[in-house]
């Protein structure tokens, strides 16, 4: 019984790795015949999250959430408080619910190659450099991660 308290504990502690905890579910909106925002949705559940999409395209989405067309990409998400914006690496989106910063979210704008579901065989092995922005709740952004694979 005692060992079972103590786990309980270290869970509401947080004490475990974000991915170890059940990760919030990732709402996402995106053009049904896209295999690139498909690629990108199962490296999110490869790394833990849960993933409802809406083939619905995602012009009304980011739209509705207030992310600013100049940051666009080809999906929009939400995940917890939060809008992901793009081709953004899972553990960005794991940094950013464990540091809660006050910001609207995440963006890759655009669809740069290597990044995650941009980065299939027909990519041939190609990695371009790209940066997540964290995207302040007034449209500003800043470097949140930069890769320069």
């Amino acid at each position: 019984m005692k060992r079972r308290n103590l786990i309980a504990a270290v869970l509401v502690a947080g004490a475990l790795p974000l991915q170890a905890q059940t990760l919030p579910l990732v709402e996402v909106w995106k053009d049904p015949n896209c295999g690139c925002c498909k690629d990108w949705i199962r490296h999110l559940e490869a790394n833990g999250f849960r993933v409802k999409a809406h083939d619905q395209g995602n012009t009304a989405a980011r739209k509705r959430v207030g992310l600013p067309d100049a940051l666009g990409s080809c999906h929009t998400a939400v995940v917890s408080t939060y809008v992901i914006e793009g081709h953004v690496p899972a553990r960005d989106i794991q940094r950013l619910l464990r540091e809660k910063p006050r910001a609207l979210g995440l963006t890759v704008p655009g669809m740069p190659v290597g990044s995650p579901g941009m980065d299939g065989p027909e990519y041939g092995g190609r990695k371009d450099r790209f940066d997540v922005l964290l995207v302040a709740t007034d449209g500003k952004t800043r470097i949140y991660q930069s890769y320069n694979t």
